[in-house]
């Protein structure tokens, strides 16, 4: 009985030692998958480019992103946009350069392809721009309807944004095609006399703190 025991013991302690190792292979075997490779991506939205042909809104933009491990990437967008607002009676404009910094997830990717599939990310947003309001309505003495005009101005805004879309690759080639929309929330801006800003370039028109984006990129993978 007592052998019989001390063989149960030494079996059991084998098993344990044996099993962990295999957990710690496992562990190893997964770190040995994934090593960062210099990977890039560089995108242009086509859309705002063909859009701007017969609009007011004169968009360029586009992306370099890179996939740092196996489901985030990291993502850098710069562009320029210029744009005007006539709507109530305000005459305005803005043009200037704009940043934002952020990433994404892949929600769910192809096998095959772990640049293919749906994301959903978040980034970080700066436009530095020159602005010109010819006309804002006001009211005069005697409540009739009045502008004034001011002279152009240097600004800056900020803001966050989200971002949900889809990526695919264009059959065997190294091009890929990814649409995606961006829920956008404005935290700050400079103002020029208490001016709420109408345009703010690469966050789009709107008198208040949402509004939503969109984008239809042609993309090649290096």
């Amino acid at each position: 009985m007592r052998t019989k025991s001390i063989f149960i013991l030494g079996f059991s302690i084998c098993s344990l030692v044996a099993f962990s190792q295999k957990k710690q292979d496992e562990r190893k075997q997964d770190s040995i998958k994934w090593k960062y490779t210099p990977n890039f991506i560089i995108g242009a939205d086509v859309l705002s480019l063909g859009s701007g042909i017969f609009g007011d809104r004169q968009l360029i933009q586009g992306y370099v992103s890179s996939r740092v491990n196996k489901r985030i990437h990291a993502v850098l967008d710069l562009g320029y946009d210029k744009n005007i607002y006539q709507k109530n009676g305000y005459d305005a404009a803005a043009d200037g350069f704009f940043a934002k910094l952020g990433g994404f997830y892949m929600l769910a990717s192809d096998p095959e392809n772990a640049f293919n599939g749906f994301f959903a990310g978040a980034k970080l947003a700066a436009s530095f721009y020159s602005q010109e309001y010819k006309a804002i309505p006001v009211k005069g003495k005697y409540s009739e309807g009045v502008s004034l005009a001011f002279d152009p101005s240097s600004q800056s805004s900020y803001w966050m944004e989200a971002v949900l879309g889809a990526r695919i690759q264009v059959f065997d080639s190294n091009f890929f095609i990814d649409v995606n929309l961006q829920p956008k929330y404005l935290v700050y801006n400079t103002q020029q006399d208490e001016i709420v800003p109408m345009i703010v370039p690469g966050f789009g028109r709107s008198s208040g703190k949402f509004n939503m984006g969109f984008s239809w990129n042609l993309a090649y993978k290096f």
